[in-house]
């Protein structure tokens, strides 16, 4: 079954804007009817819904392009698998990396806090 533009965008709760965006940088490519409407596959649905995935982890446009292109390539799944795992891995440590981050920036907020609620409470004492 193949779906309009219009159904595809309200769909996923997106513009037509971005599905027509996606499929020139090729993310997608539906087919065209005799008069130009797109026309957009099952496949097409799967892939919208590994992009929005994927931009919900954080991978960029490009990454996700590469990894759909490798499924495209070698329809085992085996490199896209590969790939995945890979680009997973290079997330995890970029969110543990920002975990450790905001964890040190929590402790300095607590800790000027603490300063700070010590020298309102002298100033309030000194003021009676």
């Amino acid at each position: 079954m193949e779906h309009t533009i219009q159904y595809v965008a309200k769909r996923f709760h997106i513009s037509s804007r971005t599905l027509r965006y996606y499929e020139e940088i090729g993310l997608i490519a539906p087919k065209r009817t005799a008069s130009g409407r797109r026309l957009y596959s099952k496949q097409d649905l799967a892939k919208l819904k590994l992009i929005f995935r994927g931009k919900k982890y954080g991978f960029t446009l490009e990454e996700i392009k590469e990894m759909i292109l490798l499924f495209d390539m070698d329809r085992t799944g085996v490199k896209q698998l590969e790939r995945t795992i890979e680009y997973g891995q290079q997330k995890v440590t970029e969110i543990n990396e920002r975990i450790a981050e905001l964890h040190e920036i929590r402790e300095e907020i607590l800790a000027l806090q603490k300063k700070f609620q010590q020298k309102l409470n002298l100033l309030k004492e000194d003021e009676r």
